[in-house]
């Protein structure tokens, strides 16, 4: 992992952003991922027993954290990894989709992954410091493109998620050049159809920026969810949004 400098925030907020510059600190978003992932989601981690969620992509990503100010406890997080070292790790997201098509775009692509926020501060501002922190962490590292999994949960069996994910891809498809297949597929049909189904907060924040989805959606085992790989063009990103979050996180 590089040492990044932080990326401050007015102190109109009772919380911080910045980049883990330490083991301990990359502890502490491993210690929330596996609260949200694992305990209350349900996930099956194969790092449970640690009471921690952590994979070999952790050594070489960088860890945005969400902080607040007094104590420094993290309430959010989201897991970056660069083009220069996802040329030599693969990204995370190639476990479930076939991303044959997206080595053309190899050179320009940040992947983000593992987002969470802790239950008792879901609320927009913590979610719009993250995406903030993103969004600067791009222009940062000439990211062009991010790539990431947008999970739906199948807690109701799958009939929002199938619901959700036939409209984004009749509305929000990316273009050929950009389209995934996924390893496990996550079936469409024969599910009830909810037409007024939420868009968890994560992928909201995504459209609204104007992201694409990638192709057809996964099934992932351990997490019991639906996965879209979702694509954000930064330079085409709704410029009064990006405003506003970098506003946010400045």
């Amino acid at each position: 992992m590089q040492t990044q400098t932080a990326i401050e925030t007015t102190a109109e907020t009772p919380f911080e952003v910045c980049l883990a510059t330490t083991a301990a600190e990359i502890r502490q978003a491993q210690r929330l991922r596996y609260t949200v992932f694992g305990l209350e989601m349900g996930a099956r981690l194969r790092s449970a027993v640690l009471g921690l969620d952590c994979d070999r992509f952790d050594a070489v990503c960088d860890h945005l954290l969400v902080r607040v100010r007094a104590g420094g406890r993290v309430v959010g997080t989201y897991r970056l990894l660069p083009p220069e070292r996802a040329a030599g790790s693969g990204w995370y997201c190639a476990d479930e989709f076939d991303l044959g098509r997206l080595a053309a775009h190899r050179a320009g692509i940040i992947e983000i992954g593992r987002a969470c926020v802790d239950p008792a501060h879901r609320n927009g501002l913590v979610i719009a410091l993250l995406w903030g922190g993103v969004m600067r962490y791009a222009r940062a590292h000439g990211g062009r493109d991010l790539i990431g999994c947008a999970s739906l949960a199948t807690s109701d069996g799958g009939h929002a998620a199938a619901s959700l994910c036939r409209r984004l891809l009749r509305d929000h498809l990316a273009p050929d050049d950009w389209r995934v297949a996924p390893r496990r597929a996550f079936a469409l049909e024969g599910w009830r159809d909810i037409p007024d189904a939420p868009l968890p907060p994560l992928l909201k924040g995504y459209l609204r920026l104007g992201a694409e989805v990638c192709g057809p959606p996964a099934w992932d085992p351990e997490f019991r969810t639906a996965d879209l790989l979702v694509r954000l063009e930064v330079a085409r990103a709704n410029p009064r949004y990006v405003d506003r979050l970098l506003r946010a996180a400045a």
